[in-house]
């Protein structure tokens, strides 16, 4: 767990991360005028009141428009669902706010900028949690529902998107989601080629040693047993590793093809043979055969055949065995 989130946190802290991340998956107008060229990440470490620390993940700043307007991100990673995730990020947000107003970070109307709280839901079961404070509190008829606080949060389960979403889209947001929602080594094979054509750059150094570390703590642990697991330093090497596991699930997958239709064929042999011994045993003891007998025989199962077979050996008649 601990990993799987502070692999996360570690891929997160790359500003192409966040920037493919917004473009992606929040989709709304006001993303267009963000100048990403200002993404800057900021201190998500508070001291509350009573002198109590409190972090949530990675918070990111981003000039808005042409004003000084800073929008922030607030990025809160889970791999399990937390009931009261909402009032955590409603404590995380008024924390934020207060740090502002401390640092005398205001906008030029002397008002708190807007935030967008983000949560990214990795885990297996589906998201159940309120994704807004007010559905948590109970609601009393008259004029105190007025009172109630009404945050929103904006949650991107992985789980959610569907593969073909993806197909044709250069974002690395996109291709971890692909990657924690692919289970054959092809799959995961295809996401990674793409990964190193896109962070080929020398800049983009930290980027893909965060990819490789994100392979060897979460992925590969899921994916290969404790003593097949790989050991990588590098994202090359889990291409070629990968490619390597391509062929070996191909040629397992042909030799079971092989083995499954050999042993359908030697069961239909059987049968068969079965069948044509029952049939030479019939004409020998009762003469020629009706159609209708014939087509029994063609008709009957393995089991069918042996209990016939069975009782020739003590009927009289054709009556005997077939019942008829």
């Amino acid at each position: 767990m601990a990993d799987h989130d502070g692999s996360y946190k570690y891929l997160f802290s790359h500003a192409r991360m966040v920037e493919d991340l917004l473009k992606g998956f929040v989709r709304e107008a006001w993303v267009e005028d963000l100048d990403f060229s200002t993404l800057e990440k900021v201190s998500g470490n508070y001291i509350t009141d009573d002198l109590r620390g409190r972090a949530d993940d990675i918070v990111w700043r981003i000039r808005w428009g042409r004003d000084w307007l800073y929008v922030y991100i607030l990025l809160e990673f889970q791999s399990t669902v937390d009931p009261w995730m909402a009032v955590r990020i409603m404590t995380y947000v008024g924390l934020l706010y207060q740090d502002l107003i401390q640092a005398k970070q205001l906008t030029p109307g002397r008002k708190l900028p807007p935030i967008l709280p983000i949560v990214l839901y990795n885990g297996n079961h589906h998201w159940t949690a309120a994704t807004n404070i007010s559905h948590l509190i109970q609601d009393i008829p008259g004029g105190l529902s007025l009172y109630r606080p009404g945050m929103q949060y904006l949650l991107l389960a992985e789980r959610d998107y569907r593969e073909e979403e993806f197909h044709g889209l250069q974002n690395l947001v996109a291709a971890l989601f692909r990657l924690e929602n692919s289970r054959s080594p092809a799959d995961l094979l295809e996401v990674v080629t793409h990964l190193l054509n896109w962070l080929s750059s020398p800049k983009q150094a930290s980027l893909r040693r965060a990819f490789t570390v994100w392979f060897g703590r979460v992925l590969f642990p899921t994916r290969f047993a404790a003593e097949n697991q790989p050991i990588i330093e590098e994202l090359e090497e889990v291409k070629t590793m990968l490619a390597e596991r391509v062929k070996e699930w191909n040629k397992e997958s042909l030799e079971r093809g092989l083995r499954q239709g050999m042993q359908q064929g030697m069961q239909q042999g059987m049968q068969k043979g079965a069948r044509q011994l029952l049939l030479r045993q019939l004409k020998k003891k009762f003469g020629v055969l009706s159609s209708d007998i014939v087509s029994q025989l063609d008709r009957a199962s393995e089991e069918q055949i042996l209990q016939w077979s069975e009782h020739i050996l003590t009927a009289e008649t054709l009556g005997d065995i077939f019942g008829n």
